[in-house]
């Protein structure tokens, strides 16, 4: 598959991502900790980092696109990994680092419906199909550093 597909498949699936998200919390009722919506942001900002390696056509381009995808990969990663493994376990978020972002950010007040923590990290720590809500999303940000790595190595193909 070409780089640009692999860009194409990276940013799709960081919508999808956040889409599975906001259909998990507005119509499943699982609302959203300070680290679920962290990561939420972390795959749309990956998403427009794929969509600038498809518009920046150039070798170049693409190479630093899927570098700047592959951090942010793995700020989900970590992310993900702080959330399941020590987040999870607190009744309270707040003021955490994950909060100071989003809250510095604004997107909570901008879009509420998307970016608003809602729950404590102990209160998110749901199940979807015998594993844990977060190890999906590490999961998924697994496969799109991969991804990106591919696309890192061979940009022009």
């Amino acid at each position: 598959m070409s780089a640009g597909r692999w860009l194409a498949l990276g940013a799709f699936t960081g919508v999808a991502a956040v889409a599975a998200a906001l259909v998990s919390q507005h119509v499943f009722g699982m609302e959203p900790c300070p680290w679920c919506v962290l990561q939420r942001v972390i795959f749309l900002a990956l998403s427009l980092a794929c969509l600038l390696g498809l518009v920046w056509r150039s070798p170049l381009g693409r190479r630093v696109a899927a570098l700047l995808g592959l951090a942010l990969a793995g700020s989900g990663i970590a992310a993900a990994w702080w959330q399941h493994t020590v987040a999870s376990a607190s009744a309270s978020c707040n003021l955490t680092l994950a909060d100071r972002i989003v809250g510095a950010m604004k997107l909570d007040s901008l879009l509420p419906d998307v970016f608003s923590a809602r729950a404590s990290c102990m209160d998110a720590a749901v199940d979807l199909f015998g594993l844990r809500y977060e190890l999906w999303s590490l999961g998924l940000f697994v496969l799109l550093a991969l991804v990106l790595l591919r696309v890192a190595a061979r940009p022009g193909r």
